[in-house]
């Protein structure tokens, strides 16, 4: 049995407003998550999220302390991915129409307050609690949804 995905994301809250990125690649999908994603090996979380939001979404960040832990699975086909979320600040960069995500996922970003974000189908459901509310969270085995 494969052992679970490790992912990062960064929090990052700016003038009241939380950015997320597309959760999928297609572009039909309303799906919509934090920055962030699979950490590799041989390189420390701080290091593994800093490139990954930087890719998605060409931002450059400092990281703060962690804030939730997510866990999504779907057993049906083996899948089981811990997330560590961070708080972040941004130190450089502004979001551009035309940045790239060099892994083609991410291709839709934007900043949503909370009241906005309750319209919006986001996952992981704790989301919003912590980002506003600065505590800490963790979601045990949320079922993985669909684009």
């Amino acid at each position: 049995m494969p052992s679970p995905r490790l992912a990062v994301r960064a929090v990052i809250v700016e003038d009241g407003r939380l950015l997320l990125v597309n959760a999928f690649a297609d572009p039909a999908s309303t799906l919509w998550c934090a920055p962030g994603g699979g950490a590799e090996a041989h390189a420390s979380l701080p290091e593994n999220l800093m490139r990954e939001v930087h890719e998605e979404t060409g931002l450059e960040i400092s990281m703060g302390a962690p804030c939730l832990v997510n866990e999504f699975h779907e057993p049906e086909r083996g899948f089981h991915q811990v997330e560590v979320f961070f708080r972040c600040r941004l130190v450089g960069g502004a979001l551009r129409d035309d940045w790239r995500d060099p892994e083609g996922v991410v291709s839709r970003r934007r900043w949503v307050t909370r009241q906005e974000m309750a319209a919006l189908r986001v996952k992981p459901d704790s989301l919003g609690d912590v980002a506003f509310a600065l505590g800490m969270g963790y979601d045990p085995l949320e079922r993985l949804v669909s684009p």
